[in-house]
């Protein structure tokens, strides 16, 4: 089966840098989309950006031009660069993989009820 594992998480100031990564092993073919998303304490897990086998990418109106998505097709890791943290940028920030691509007048749809499988999370804390 798939498996995904995050990490890169930690404790951070606002306005540092972080980088995540999301490796996936064994039926690599189903990560077809890769999906980051994101949960703060008692609250509803959020998408926040999505990328395809190929590179294609979209992102949460909230994150976007802080964070950035990217593939090493190569290494089977999607990484999320995230820059200019804010500390309502804390929760845990999850991978997720589906095997095959749900567009939404024609752009990709980045939705977590579309995901089947779900790494096990890593936490970023923004505080001062």
């Amino acid at each position: 089966q798939l498996q995904l594992v995050e990490s890169g998480g930690g404790l951070v100031q606002p306005g540092e840098s972080l980088r995540l990564s999301c490796a996936a092993s064994g039926l690599t073919y189903a990560a077809v989309v890769i999906g980051w998303f994101r949960q703060a304490p008692g609250k509803e897990r959020e998408g926040v950006s999505c990328i395809t086998d190929s590179g294609d990418t979209t992102y949460a109106d909230s994150v976007k031009g802080r964070f950035t998505i990217f593939r090493d097709n190569a290494k089977n890791t999607v990484y999320l660069q995230i820059d200019s943290l804010k500390a309502e940028d804390t929760g845990v920030y999850y991978c997720a993989a589906r095997r095959s691509l749900i567009l939404r007048n024609g752009l990709l749809r980045c939705a977590k009820d579309d995901f089947d499988s779900w790494g096990q999370g890593t936490q970023v804390t923004v505080s001062s």
